[in-house]
């Protein structure tokens, strides 16, 4: 196997659940520091909850051009059970019934493996800056307390898209996410039922009233989480949602928004329940066109490393959503993920070779 499938096997048979993420990020701290650089770790976690900070790594330039920033996420979705990285027929999955952690452990090891190999062989370009962040899959919580200034760069990619190598992706959504509590009043359910007030009777009619799944080619919408009540005798007298939008029209995602606050006071008037909402870190979408400085030198470099190049829209988020929000150009590209954040999941050794690739094709291509 090449060392960058060695190191990606490393990388994601240690598990590194959302704001758990210390011992990936002490193993990228090692990597790096014996590559002889001096990687920093800001405090973002006393702001995202998480065990780590950010960790940021500079290697100037030696020639002219365009310097870029590379960040891929530490963090995965819960692991239900352990990682035990194996590879059959090209293509690694884990032995176990739980995620391998592809995303974005796939991506963490692409980038420490090209950095490796600049300094390794004294490849000339015209800067690369490494950013690895905590607490991605809950809402983008390290990007967006990066301090994007300390980049030197102002074009930069992430790698956090399942599909072919190839696809550019040119837009992102924006997301909209609310907590929901519904307030009712407990009483036995068996003797006195009339007088309680069910919370869980609200929040569901609430749900049944809201238009979820695709709505359009642009927008969607889902409730991800319900839970409330004490017990199977008692009326419930709480019960909290998990609701979201998505949508890469902003006006589009206001008026969701609005039906879905729409449904939730009219339940909770019907079911006489109070009810409180509070709006969670969502994030802004940004659109590319073909001509941009990021989208161009990605295209480049995909074409020099034998990609076919595609451009798509994505209905998901990313670490990029955050830094083309504080004004920098980052484009996410696909880096051939498979059934990410189920037991399914998989990559192919060719994608992770591939991806290294395309890497110092990029390098290659930001080079006036």
């Amino acid at each position: 196997m090449t060392p960058v499938v060695d190191l990606f096997c490393e990388l994601a048979a240690v598990r590194s659940p959302s704001w758990h993420e210390r011992p990936v990020a002490d193993m990228v701290l090692r990597y790096l520091r014996d590559l002889g650089l001096d990687p920093i770790e800001d405090e973002s976690g006393a702001t995202t909850g998480s065990d780590m900070g950010n960790i940021y790594v500079r290697i100037p330039g030696t020639v002219e051009g365009t310097p870029i920033f590379l960040c891929a996420h530490l963090d995965t979705v819960p692991p239900v059970d352990e990682i035990v990285p194996v590879i059959s027929d090209g293509v690694i999955t884990n032995e176990r019934e739980a995620i391998l952690g592809g995303d974005n452990k796939s991506a963490v090891a692409v980038m420490l493996e090209a950095a490796r190999l600049v300094l390794a062989e004294g490849r000339d370009h015209a800067g690369l800056e490494l950013l690895f962040t905590s607490t991605e899959e809950v809402g983008l919580l390290g990007a967006y307390a990066w301090d994007a200034s300390r980049f030197h760069a102002k074009v930069g990619y992430v790698y956090d898209q399942g599909a072919p190598i190839g696809e550019i992706i040119l837009g992102a959504p924006s997301s909209k996410s609310m907590e929901i509590t519904f307030h009712g009043r407990a009483a036995h359910a068996g003797m006195f039922p009339e007088d309680g007030r069910s919370a869980i009777a609200a929040a569901s009619r609430a749900i049944a009233e809201m238009r979820l799944g695709r709505i359009d080619e642009e927008t969607t919408a889902n409730v991800g989480t319900i839970k409330g009540g004490t017990a199977g005798n008692v009326v419930p007298e709480w019960c909290t949602v998990v609701a979201e939008a998505r949508s890469h029209n902003d006006k589009k995602l206001v008026e969701v928004i609005q039906e879905m606050q729409d449904a939730i006071t009219f339940a909770a008037n019907v079911a006489e329940c109070e009810v409180q909402t509070t709006f969670l870190r969502s994030y802004q979408g940004y659109r590319f066109t073909k001509d941009d400085v990021a989208v161009s030198l990605a295209a480049e470099a995909l074409a020099a490393a034998g990609y076919e190049v595609s451009y798509a829209l994505s209905g998901g988020g990313a670490d990029a959503n955050a830094f083309n929000e504080h004004g920098l150009e980052c484009v996410n590209l696909a880096n051939a993920m498979v059934d990410i954040h189920t037991p399914d999941e998989s990559i192919a050794v060719a994608d992770l070779d591939g991806m290294l690739k395309v890497t110092l094709a990029l390098l290659d291509a930001a080079c006036a």
